[in-house]
Parts: structure tokens; sequence; C-alpha cells
């Protein structure tokens, strides 16, 4: 059986964003990609299912996470509660996956309809997910489905802001000034 070489992954996804970022992310195929990473389409395709999923790996376990944490929140927590306490502790651990390229593949992907179309598909079974675990937690189907996608927008806001200033504060920090800033504007609303 053939050995995978330590650190491949990265390379193809270090190779992707280099040629994402010079060339625009439509204008590259995965041959390309291969060839910079001195690697093979076959080692590629162990990988990653499409030039996509570079930007998008592991983004398929959120929605579960997410969810999971939800559950294991305190049982004294009301479900805003719990939902924001997941949001933080799960943000703080994808900032740590994902920090070394976050910049970089979300101008990518801002960068791309295709890639935006596909980020809220993703964000949609985070909605999806966060919102069967807040009803199993007994909030009523339609407050869980409200929190669910007031969630998603906390989440993201405050994951973008991290991302833009990864050194100022925590993700998990963003992300709770996200969900202050909302209760302010409702406050005064």
């Amino acid at each position: 059986m053939p050995r995978w070489e330590q650190g491949t992954e990265e390379r193809l996804r270090e190779a992707a964003l280099e040629l994402f970022l010079e060339h625009g992310y439509e204008n590259v195929t995965v041959a390309q990609i291969t060839e910079r990473a001195g690697l093979t389409r076959r080692t590629f395709s162990r990988y990653f299912a499409d030039k996509r999923d570079v930007l998008f790996a592991g983004s398929d376990q959120l929605p579960a996470a997410l969810a999971d944490a939800v559950l294991r929140a305190d049982a004294g927590l009301t479900p805003f509660e719990a939902l924001l306490s997941s949001l933080e502790r799960v943000g703080d651990t994808v900032a740590a996956r994902v920090a070394p390229h976050a910049a970089q593949r979300q101008a990518i992907v801002d960068s791309s309809t295709e890639l935006k179309e596909r980020g809220r598909t993703k964000f949609a079974a985070v909605s999806d997910a966060l919102d069967a675990a807040l009803q199993q937690r007994g909030a009523a189907p339609p407050t869980a489905a409200l929190l669910a996608n007031v969630g998603v927008a906390i989440f993201r806001t405050g994951f973008g802001r991290w991302v833009d200033e990864p050194d100022t504060a925590t993700c998990s920090t963003r992300v709770r000034e996200a969900a202050d800033e909302l209760a302010h504007a409702l406050d005064h609303r």
C-alpha cells in the first residue's frame, strides 16, 4: 500500500490559494493546482472532491459541531444563551483550524459568485442543524428556526470580523461583540 506524504493536503491547499489569488478562482484548474504542488490529480482526489472543496474542506463538519455544542450546553441556559455559548466555543475551534489562510480564503470566496453561493448553502445546513438542536433542547419550532437564523448571522458576522483582524481579538470575542451589537440595536428600536 502506498504511503501518503506528510503535509500533502497542506501543499495542495497552499498551491490552490496561491493560484486562486494570482489568477482568480475561475481561471484555475485542478491540473494547475497539482502541478504547482508537485503532485498528481489522483492525490488531489484523495483529499478534495473538486477545487471548491479546497476552500470549504471541513465545513461539512460545522453543522454537527455546532448542533452538538448546543445540545451539550448547560441545561440551565436559555435557548439563546446555549446558542451563543456554542457559537463562541466552536468559533474558536474553527478559527484555530483556518487561521493561517483565513483572510486569503475569504478574499477568494468574496471574489466569486459561485463560491459565495456555496457558502450560503453551507450556512443553510448550519441553520438547519441549529434549528433541530434547539428544538431538542425544548425551543418551540418557530423560535428555534428564528434563533438558528440569528445565530448564523451572528456567527458569520463575528467570524468575518475576526478574519479581518485576527490578531486583535479571538473569534469568540468577535462573536460575542456581534451578539451584543444586535442586542443593543434591538434595545434602541
